[in-house]
């Protein structure tokens, strides 16, 4: 089945956007900013997930990303006095790796967004161990392994991963309590 244009032009479009955000997410010297630039990122993620027909996962992805955590982060910076007021300059030396492990990431990005045009169109998995991978990979698959206690199976770190939300919510509260 052949990939349509329009779905390919997105595609660029959001990664682009993507990236865009995600360098002003860590550049800005305005946390507000940041967190606004990383709601971007992350509805921008969901996009793809919904170009991939991952409804769910896009879904999961605006909802518990976008939603709550960033919803925390937004509470734990205005919980704090005057964040980044008194955060000083990187030093030059700093600055520099900074900028050469930007630039190498924007290569390895640069690389997988033009590779990308190179392989449009085609399958490059056909099939593992037999099956296709329409078989393989469904999302009620994906939420079995999730949910279940078997052998390599997610649900201890599905549910370690609600004991540190939980954590830097009471966290938020201490700090906000103390003052």
């Amino acid at each position: 089945m052949e990939t349509p244009v329009g779905n390919i032009i997105l595609f660029f479009i959001v990664a682009f956007a993507i990236i865009i955000f995600s360098v002003l997410t860590v550049t800005t010297r305005k946390i507000l900013r940041s967190a606004t630039y990383l709601l971007f990122v992350l509805f921008a993620t969901a996009i793809i997930y919904f170009q991939l027909d991952y409804q769910f996962l896009g879904a999961v992805q605006i909802a518990v990303y976008a939603g709550g955590i960033l919803v925390l982060f937004v509470f734990a910076i205005m919980l704090t006095q005057q964040p980044g007021k008194s955060a000083e300059p990187l030093a030059s030396h700093r600055r520099w790796m900074g900028l050469t492990a930007a630039l190498a990431g924007v290569a390895v990005c640069g690389y997988a967004l033009f590779s990308y045009v190179r392989f449009a169109g085609q399958i490059l998995v056909d099939k593992v161990d037999g099956k296709s991978i329409d078989q393989i990979v469904n999302i009620e698959e994906i939420g079995k392994h999730l949910l279940s206690t078997d052998k390599y199976d997610y649900l201890l770190p599905f549910e370690a991963i609600s004991v540190l939300l939980l954590a830097c919510i009471i966290g938020g509260v201490v700090i906000a309590r103390r003052r």
